[in-house]
């Protein structure tokens, strides 16, 4: 699937995936849409726990959920190629794909990355004192497992694709709503100025809606 994405962005720059079968184009993006709901709700962190402190077992569900997720990461973007590349059919806007890709892409940013780059967002499975949003951030560790940045990466694109298919495709007010708190939230968390950048750009598209 990544090297799918990368083709489809080879296209979609191309500006010939109109040229395909539209409905070819159709079952790809059903079939898209059940990979991206595979790792909608996985998660790929340990907690926050040393792995140290994990045994193998717990490794091995963790890497599997990893792949998981970045498998339907590179299916989001595929999706996204597709539907904002010029002069698609009507056919290929399809309201659950669209929905899936939102889902993902808000899962992932409250439950795997914002907790990850901004401390204020975790919570200890443990309980604990409570300490302020300073004492947290002042605690963070800046390194990152290799998923999470890839991830983090990925999702960027995600939300800037979005924003240029809101210049293209009407969507439903429940749609806007979910886009429009997708694009305010970033704005609250630290350490991800890439994603404030994207974001930036998707709520300007959701206000010229």
């Amino acid at each position: 699937l990544s090297e799918l994405g990368s083709e489809s962005a080879k296209i979609k720059a191309m500006g010939i995936m109109d040229k395909l079968s539209t409905e070819k184009t159709v079952k790809v993006l059903n079939i898209l849409e059940k990979n991206i709901q595979d790792g909608s709700k996985l998660s790929t962190l340990l907690n926050h726990v040393s792995f140290k402190l994990c045994n193998f077992t717990t490794l091995c569900r963790t890497e599997f959920c990893s792949l998981e997720v970045t498998k339907s990461a590179d299916a989001c973007l595929t999706a996204i190629n597709i539907m904002t590349s010029p002069n698609m059919p009507k056919a290929v806007y399809i309201e659950d794909v669209i929905e899936r890709v939102i889902q993902y892409t808000k899962f992932h940013l409250q439950n795997t990355l914002y907790p990850q780059y901004d401390p204020v967002y975790r919570v200890d499975p443990h309980g604990g004192g409570v300490l302020s949003s300073k004492a947290k951030r002042a605690k963070c560790s800046t390194h990152k497992q290799r998923v999470i940045v890839m991830l983090y990466n990925k999702v960027c694109d995600i939300v800037s694709s979005l924003s240029e298919l809101l210049e293209i495709q009407l969507l439903t007010d429940t749609t806007i709503l979910q886009v429009s708190s997708m694009g305010i939230t970033p704005f609250f968390v630290e350490n991800v100025s890439e994603l404030q950048l994207c974001a930036i750009k998707l709520v300007t598209a959701v206000s010229t809606f």
